[in-house]
This record gives C-alpha cells, structure tokens and sequence, in this order.
C-alpha cells in the first residue's frame, strides 16, 4: 500500500491553500496513494506564534463543513483516505483537530490533540481547548490507523494507547521548525516510537517561512522495526510517497515480543503513587 504526505506552504489565501491541497490530493492519488495525509493547519498560516488574549474565532470552522465537505467529496471520488487538520470549533470551543475521511467520504472520526503547549512561537495554550475525545484508531477501507497531532507524538502514553487500540500506522501532523529542537531528535523520537509500539510512524511537517518561524518540512516515515524509509526535501512543496506493508508490524519485535511481557496489571498503581506525590 502506498501513502503521500503532502508538505505545502500556506500563503494567507485560505481558498489557494486548499486548491492546492485539492490538487496535490488529485495528484497522489493518480500516483497510487490510498492514505494521504497533511501537515498541521495546513491550509492557514499558523496563527499561534504571537500570544492571542482570545480566541480568533474567524479562523476557527466547524466539523463537518465546507473544507471537509470539499475533501470527503474527494475522497470519494478517488477511493482514497484523507486525514485533515483543522482549527476546529465546537461552540465556544477550539481544537487543533484531523478529521479522518474513509475512501467512502465518510467522516469516521475526528483526533483532537490533546497536550497543549504553549512557549516562545508556540503559544498554542491561548487558542486551544485539550482534546477530549481520546487517542482513536480508525478502520479505514486501506488499514488501522491513528493520529498524533504535533505535541501529542511526544507523549510515549498516547502513542502506546495507539497501539494498544490496534494502529497500524500513526500518521503525525506536525508544525515543526528550523532550530526548535536538537539536530535529529523528531526522527529519533519517531523511530523509537515505531519500534517499541510495532506501527509506522509517518510525520508530515509544515513548510515555508513565516512571522516568527522556519518550517522545515523533511517529512518522513518509518517502519516497526525503527528505520526511516522515506523522507522529503528540507523547505520544498513536495509529495512525499512511500510503500508499507502492514503486516511487518505483525513481525516486529514489539507484537512478538514487547507486547506479550507486558504487565498491565502492574501500571496504574504505578501512574497513582507517582501522581499523588
């Protein structure tokens, strides 16, 4: 099976962002990919590098709604999935928010991130309301699959909940930038990720330059056993492709292994003890 994840520049013209989305959607699909996945807010500038007293609601849309009545359309017409992300509002509320599209138009669910920063450039604390809707693995036409947005991929909790719920793959929309962390750690951390949950990891990043930030792009994907195979361009528009096969994550250490020494019934005490100190 073959994914794309698209990594596009966001001008101000909302409306261009998603033609350009719809094209590049038309695109992958014609190249045989049947989950393709964008980057974080892709179709806006991302508006949380300057602190808000409020929430700009203007910016914010509903789910359903125009943009995913656009992509479900798609998704149908191309019999492929679609994974979005979106300001989403839910009356006086406000998620960063994918909305996952079946290869039917279907909308199967929507992933609300759940963990929410907020510091120099990332001042995702005045916009956002924390996720309330869990860490979801949806059965899509093409395979399981959940969705870790931005932050949330730096909670091993969250990602193992994924596992846990059967993900095959775990796509990662992300807004990540030049110099905001070490040389290699969002790689690092996804490869170990993949390996001990036994899934592919597939992060599609945010590119372009804007107010106070450089979007890096350099999506990439990797495999249960922790490898990178695939990665795009640094600072390029680019679809990237890769091949999977989901049932090398049947094989990996992690469902031979990890999985089977578990022990569950060991943990919440743990997570009590520690949280009550």
């Amino acid at each position: 099976m073959k994914i794309a994840l698209i990594q596009q520049k966001a001008s101000a013209d909302k409306d261009q962002n998603i033609k350009s989305g719809i094209d590049a959607v038309r695109k992958a699909a014609s190249s045989g990919a049947k989950i393709i996945s964008f980057a974080e807010l892709a179709f806006i500038p991302f508006f949380p590098q300057k602190p808000s007293k409020s929430k700009p609601m203007d910016k914010a849309e509903t789910i359903p709604g125009a943009t995913t009545d656009l992509f479900a359309k798609l998704a149908k017409d191309l019999n492929v999935v679609i994974i979005l992300n979106l300001y989403e509002k839910d009356g006086d509320d406000t998620f960063d928010s994918s909305p996952v599209i079946d290869a039917d138009g279907k909308i199967l669910g929507t992933t609300r991130m759940v963990h929410i920063t907020d510091y120099p450039c990332f001042h995702e604390q005045d916009v956002y309301t924390p996720g309330n809707n869990g860490a979801r693995v949806y059965e899509t036409k093409y395979g399981k699959i959940g969705v870790a947005i931005c932050y949330d991929r730096h909670y091993p909790e969250y990602m193992r909940a994924l596992a846990l719920g059967g993900a095959e793959i775990v796509f990662i929309p992300q807004a990540g930038a030049i110099g905001e962390w070490p040389e290699g750690l969002y790689e690092a951390e996804m490869r170990v990720s993949a390996f001990q949950n036994g899934f592919f990891t597939a992060l599609c990043n945010r590119v372009g330059e804007e107010e106070c930030l450089t979007f890096s792009g350099e999506s990439f994907v990797c495999d249960p056993e922790g490898n990178v195979i695939a990665r795009a361009g640094l600072r390029t528009d680019e679809i990237l492709f890769c091949d999977l096969d989901t049932e090398k994550c049947k094989l990996s250490h992690a469902k031979r292994l990890f999985f089977r020494d578990r022990r569950p019934e060991l943990y919440l005490d743990w997570f009590k003890s520690i949280d009550s100190k």
